[in-house]
């Protein structure tokens, strides 16, 4: 599958879950904070969503990013081969989803490459649940609360999400980190958004 072609599928699951709940273009854009216009190029899969565009529509439909991305129906094993998941790339940024369709899925798995200077909006976000990052090439530096960590390869850091937090690549080279959201319990709700739209 192609990156065009994984962005129009996302778009086409955002549409369907929106249909789900019966909600209007308006009543989603109320609710998410994102435009009419925006959703709308999203749902026809004529712009690439951000991980902050995918959190703040997860949040207001209710469910978790990976939904996006889920194609069948739950399954108790979710194998993702690398060429199975084309990176949807905006703003320096590209994520990939490395497993999503797992029954009572309670975590969502992303892998997130950063230009250098590329990465999360200004100001910090908070969420529910907590937040695993693994640095796996590059530097990027992260702000929890008012701590600042400097991730280099093999660096990981685990905080609850509650805390204000954001990152960004430092480095003169593209930085590449393991990105996990333990999604609230029981809510199946995505954290709220990370990226610049």
């Amino acid at each position: 599958m192609d990156k065009e072609q994984t962005i129009l599928n996302v778009g086409r699951r955002i549409r369907a879950i929106r249909d789900q709940r019966s909600l209007s273009l308006r009543a989603l854009a109320d609710q998410c904070g994102l435009s009419v216009n925006a959703i709308s190029l999203i749902e026809r899969g004529e712009n690439s969503p951000t991980v902050a565009s995918l959190h703040m529509l997860a949040q207001a439909l209710q469910v978790p990013i990976t939904a996006f991305f889920e194609t069948e129906t739950a399954k108790t094993i979710i194998y993702v081969q690398r060429t199975n998941r084309p990176p949807t790339q905006r703003n320096g940024i590209g994520i990939e989803s490395l497993g999503s369709g797992l029954h009572n899925q309670q975590i969502e798995p992303f892998l997130i490459t950063l230009e250098p200077g590329a990465g999360a909006q200004a100001e910090p976000v908070t969420h529910a649940g907590q937040e695993f990052v693994h640095c796996l090439t590059g530097e990027v530096e992260y702000t929890v609360g008012e701590q600042l960590f400097l991730l280099h390869r093999g660096d990981s850091l685990l905080f609850e999400a509650s805390q204000p937090h954001h990152f960004r690549n430092m480095g003169t080279d593209p930085a590449i980190m393991l990105l996990v959201f333990q999604t609230t319990l029981g809510s199946h709700m995505a954290s709220q958004s990370h990226l610049t739209d």
